[in-house]
């Protein structure tokens, strides 16, 4: 049984940084595709950052290309995104995924069936 648990939320003032860590179990981790997914209230949910955890090659949203780092860990099965310059547009849960290797879905981001229970980060001006 797969489980991901995400850790590291919390509340900051605009340009500050957070460390998000999502602890992986239950499954070869480095076959996956990981990811983290973001969702503010009355939006739909979003890729924020994935990564193909067998070649390292990352996809990043747009909106935060130049901010987040996504990482990850294989000899501890955790992966991270480290925040830094946050703006109060970055307030949402977020989320840690996995996906099976399919062709497409860490450039995408869609095909994550399995999903951690969520971090909220606050982001105030």
């Amino acid at each position: 049984q797969v489980q991901l648990v995400e850790s590291g939320g919390g509340s900051v003032q605009a340009g500050g940084s957070l460390r998000l860590s999502c602890a992986a179990s239950g499954y070869i981790y480095s076959t996956y595709c990981m990811g983290w997914f973001r969702q503010a209230p009355g939006k739909e949910r979003e890729a924020v950052a994935t990564i193909y955890t067998r070649s390292g090659s990352t996809y990043y949203a747009d909106s935060v290309k130049g901010r987040f780092t996504i990482s990850q860990d294989n000899a501890k099965n955790t992966l991270y995104l480290q925040m830094n310059s946050l703006k109060p547009e970055d307030t949402a849960m977020y989320y840690c995924a996995a996906a099976q290797p399919t062709p497409g879905v860490c450039s995408s981001g869609v095909g994550f069936g399995y999903w951690g229970q969520g971090t909220q980060v606050t982001v105030s001006s």
